[in-house]
């Protein structure tokens, strides 16, 4: 096999890579696994969370809180391409919220941002929602503790 011809088998495995992800996640899921945002552990984050779920994916989350409101967030995963993906729309879901509307959110709010998901993976969610409430809890903890 030359250069041309590997780089055109790569090339072909990678489209049908490509394929399979936007049939799975659908168009903002893919959009969501090819461009990851609010990906990265934040280092001058307020507080974080951190779960590893029935899985094995290890989720962590990262908030910035003032006043009470979610300010900004980021998530790191050890996880698959949907704990990617999940991660990456509860931190977004999760800024502008306030500490008791974070308690209010479930995976269906993130399942419901992407649109499109895999019914198997869904549990990545769950995961990434109920790691924002620790970090959250983490927040109210630590409050409590200083006053």
């Amino acid at each position: 096999m030359n250069d041309e011809q590997f780089n055109a088998m790569v090339d072909s495995i990678q489209e049908q890579v490509f394929e399979d992800a936007k049939d799975a996640y659908g168009v903002v899921g893919f959009d969501r696994w090819r461009n990851p945002r609010f990906h990265g552990r934040m280092e001058d984050a307020d507080v974080q969370g951190r779960i590893t779920g029935s899985c094995g994916d290890t989720m962590e989350m990262f908030l910035k809180i003032e006043e009470d409101r979610v300010t900004d967030a980021s998530y790191a995963t050890d996880g698959c391409g949907s704990s990617n993906v999940c991660g990456s729309f509860a931190a977004e879901i999760a800024i502008g919220k306030t500490v008791e509307e974070i308690f209010d959110l479930t995976g269906e709010d993130v399942l419901n941002k992407i649109g499109q998901f895999p019914e198997q993976e869904e549990h990545c969610a769950y995961l990434a929602i109920k790691t924002v409430q620790d970090a959250v809890n983490n927040y109210m903890v630590k409050k409590v503790q200083s006053s």
